[in-house]
C-alpha cells in the first residue's frame, strides 16, 4: 500500500527550514496546498516584460504633437497606446477595471511559421516549448483583460484551428466556465467564413473561429434585447459611382429638425451634397412646408418610397422603419427599430481576404502595408451586439487598427459616442506608420490609389500615449514622480482633456496642480499637499455648475485630507495618490523578487509652494 503523507505535517516542517528565501517557502508550500483540476498544465516560461514589471510600474505618456483634435465638442476620445500589451494593460487596470464593453483581440495564432515572438524572439516549430511560451504570454493578458470587462462585457477572441482547443481550455479556465456549463460564463464558437479557395491538402479550409466569453453571462440575458433600441442612421451617402445622384419627390409636411423659417435652396451640404430640383425646401412648425423634389445619392430609396407610401417598412438587416426626417443641415436621416436578435454562430460572409487588403491599401495609398487585416464589417457586427451607444471598446492586439476604423464608422451610421482602445507594440514601427497612420486617414480622408476621395470621419479624436515606467521602490521621490507621470492616466480615466490654467481667482503652477473643466466634468491634480487649506478656501467662492470636482491629492499615506476639506465636502470627492495607483496595479502585478538592501533615504528637491499667482483685474499678475 501507498504510503500517504500528510500535508499539514510537511507545511509545518517547510516553514521552519532553513536555506529557503520567503518567495521560495510562499511557492513550495502553495504547490502542496493546490488541489488537483481538469485543465491546462505547461511549464511557465517568463517573459522580459514580466521581469521589468517586477520593479517598475507602467504609466503612460501622451505624444501630443500625434494627437488629432476634433472641432465637434462631443467627439469621442479614441486613444491609441505603442507599448507591450502586458504593460498598457497594467496601466489600464487602474484606469478601466470594469468599464470595458466589448474586447475583441486577434492574438497571434503560434503555427510556428514566425507569427509569434517572445522576449524577442520568433518562436518556430522546433521550439520544444512552443506551447508553453504561447500559453503563459495568452493567460497574463487574458486574466487582466477580464478585469477590465465591466459586468456585461464581452471578449471575443479570433483563433485558428491549430491552437483552438488549446485557447478554449485556457479560457475555460479563466472565465470559470470548465466546471459547471450551467454556470459557464462561454457564449459560443462563432464560425468565420474567410472563403479561402486556394489552400492544397485533403480539405480546403474556408474558416475560422471567434471565442466569446462574457464577464458574467447571467447578466446577458436582456443585453441584446436592449441592443434592439432606436437607431439613428444616414439615408444618404457621398455620389460616387457606387451611389449615382437620382432625385426623389417629397410631399409637405416630413419633419425637419431646424429651426421655421429655415430655407434650403440650390445645392447644399459638404460631402453628402443635395440639390433642390424643384419646389422649395421651407420649414414652418417643424416640417416642410411645400412638397420638394430633391437629388442626392440615396442609399435607402426603395425603403423611402415604401415609407412615404404608408406601408409598413423594414430594411435588409429586418428592423422596422419609424420614420424618415431631414436633420439640421437639410439631410434626410432614418430612425429604425432594431428588432430582438438572436445571432447565428455562422457569421456572415464578410468577402475574400483580398477585399480586406485592398480596403487598407486604398486607405494606406499602398501595397503590403499590413497582412490579413480583419473584416470592418465583422467587429462592426461585435460590437452592434452587446456595445452600447456610449461604450467603450478595446483592442490590444490592434495590428493595423481595423477595431477603431470599425467603431468610429458604427458611430457614423447609427450616431453612437462609443470610444475605442487600441494597444500595439512598434514592432516594424506599425504602431506609428500602419496603426495610427491609418486611423488618421480615416478620421481626416484620404483619396485612394484610383483617385477616389474619402470623406473623414471628423466627430473624432485619436490621442497616442507610449508605456514608460517609474521605481517600484516606494522612495518619497518615486511616490511623488508616480503621481506627476500619473497626470496622463487620470485624464484617460475621468475622459477629461480640456485643461485651465486658471483655478477660480488664481493662475495655476502646473508643477503644483492641474484643474481639468470640458464644462461637463471638473478634475483638479493637486502635487503638493502643503497647498490644501488654500484650495479649500478657494473652493468655498466656486461655483462647479451642480457637478463634484473630483480632486487626486498626493498623500504619502490614504489619508485624502478629508478634515481640509470638511466645510466643501458637498462639492467634492477626494482620491489619494499613490495609494489609489498602487493598489489597483497590486492586483495584476508579478510578485517582486526579495532585496536583500536598505532602501536608500532620498533628499526630496525644495521646491516652491505658492500654488496661485493672484491675477489682477483684467490680466494676469
Amino acid at each position: 500500500m501507498k504510503n500517504l503523507i500528510d500535508k499539514s505535517e510537511l507545511i509545518s516542517k517547510l516553514q521552519t527550514l532553513e536555506g529557503l528565501t520567503n518567495d521560495e517557502r510562499s511557492s513550495l508550500i502553495g504547490l502542496l496546498r493546490e488541489h488537483k483540476k481538469y485543465g491546462l498544465v505547461w511549464e511557465d516560461k517568463p517573459e522580459d516584460v514580466e521581469e521589468r514589471l517586477r520593479e517598475s510600474l507602467p504609466v503612460l505618456r501622451e505624444v501630443q504633437d500625434k494627437a488629432i483634435l476634433s472641432d465637434e465638442p462631443d467627439a469621442p476620445n479614441h486613444i491609441l497606446i505603442e507599448g507591450d500589451n502586458l504593460e498598457a494593460l497594467t496601466a489600464l487596470s487602474y484606469t478601466h477595471e470594469g468599464k470595458i464593453d466589448v474586447i475583441y483581440i486577434d492574438p497571434p495564432y503560434n503555427t510556428g511559421n514566425g507569427d509569434f515572438t517572445y522576449n524577442d524572439k520568433i518562436v518556430d516549430e522546433e521550439d520544444d516549448y512552443r506551447f508553453s511560451k504561447w500559453l503563459t504570454f495568452m493567460e497574463k493578458r487574458i486574466k487582466i483583460a477580464k478585469r477590465l470587462l465591466s459586468n456585461t462585457g464581452v471578449l471575443y477572441v479570433s483563433i485558428d484551428d491549430y491552437c483552438q482547443s488549446q485557447l478554449k481550455i485556457l479560457c475555460d479556465n479563466i472565465f470559470d466556465s470548465s466546471s459547471n456549463p450551467k454556470n459557464s460564463n462561454f457564449i459560443t464558437t462563432l464560425i468565420w467564413n474567410k472563403q479561402h479557395s486556394q489552400q492544397q491538402g485533403l480539405f480546403k479550409k474556408y474558416h475560422e473561429y471567434v471565442l466569446v466569453y462574457a464577464k458574467k453571462k447571467s447578466l446577458l440575458n436582456n443585453v441584446l434585447s436592449e441592443a434592439s433600441g432606436i437607431i439613428e442612421a444616414g439615408a444618404m451617402k457621398k455620389i460616387s459611382v457606387k451611389n449615382p445622384a437620382s432625385t426623389f419627390s417629397f410631399p409637405a409636411g416630413v419633419k425637419v429638425e431646424a429651426p421655421d423659417g429655415t430655407t434650403f435652396c440650390g445645392t447644399y451640404g459638404d460631402s453628402e451634397k443635395v440639390t433642390v430640383v424643384q419646389g422649395i425646401f421651407q420649414v414652418k412648425d417643424g416640417k416642410t412646408q411645400f412638397p420638394i423634389v430633391l437629388s442626392a445619392g440615396w442609399t435607402q430609396k426603395k425603403q423611402m418610397k415604401s415609407w412615404f407610401n404608408g406601408e409598413e417598412t423594414f430594411d435588409t438587416k429586418g428592423q422596422k422603419i419609424i420614420e424618415f426626417y431631414f436633420n439640421s443641415t437639410g439631410k434626410i436621416k432614418c430612425r429604425k427599430q432594431r428588432g430582438a436578435l438572436t445571432p447565428s454562430t455562422f457569421l456572415p460572409e464578410f468577402g475574400m481576404g483580398s477585399e480586406q487588403t485592398s480596403h487598407l491599401e486604398d486607405i494606406m495609398g499602398m501595397p503590403n502595408t499590413f497582412t490579413n487585416p480583419k473584416p470592418v464589417e465583422m467587429i462592426k457586427l461585435f460590437t452592434e451586439w452587446f456595445c452600447p451607444s456610449n461604450g467603450i471598446i478595446m483592442d490590444f492586439f490592434a495590428g493595423s487598427g481595423t477595431t477603431m476604423e470599425a467603431t468610429m464608422q458604427l458611430n457614423a451610421e447609427d450616431g453612437g459616442h462609443r470610444q475605442c482602445i487600441l494597444v500595439t507594440n512598434n514592432e516594424n514601427n506599425i504602431c506609428e506608420e500602419v496603426t495610427y497612420e491609418r486611423n488618421k486617414r480615416v478620421i481626416n480622408g484620404y483619396t485612394t490609389p484610383k483617385g477616389q476621395k474619402v470623406e473623414g470621419l471628423k466627430r473624432n479624436t485619436l490621442r497616442y500615449y507610449k508605456t514608460d515606467y517609474i521605481s517600484r521602490d516606494r522612495t518619497q521621490k518615486n511616490m511623488r514622480d508616480l503621481v506627476a507621470a500619473a497626470t496622463d492616466l487620470l485624464c484617460i480615466k475621468e475622459d477629461l482633456y480640456e485643461e485651465q490654467n486658471t483655478f477660480g481667482r488664481f493662475k495655476l503652477k502646473p508643477h503644483l496642480a492641474r484643474y481639468f473643466n470640458d464644462g461637463r466634468k471638473h478634475m483638479l491634480i493637486i502635487y503638493r499637499e502643503e497647498l490644501i487649506d488654500e484650495i479649500a478656501e478657494e473652493i468655498k467662492h466656486l461655483d462647479f455648475g451642480g457637478k463634484c470636482l473630483k480632486i487626486y491629492v498626493f498623500s504619502p499615506g490614504r489619508y485624502a485630507f478629508t478634515d481640509n476639506f470638511r466645510e466643501v465636502e458637498d462639492k467634492v470627492e477626494l482620491v489619494a495618490l499613490p495609494a489609489a495607483i498602487y493598489d489597483a496595479y497590486q492586483k495584476v502585478l508579478p510578485k517582486r523578487k526579495e532585496k536583500l538592501f536598505e532602501e536608500e533615504k532620498t533628499q526630496e528637491t525644495i521646491v516652491q509652494t505658492d500654488l496661485f499667482e493672484e491675477q489682477e483685474e483684467g490680466g494676469e499678475a
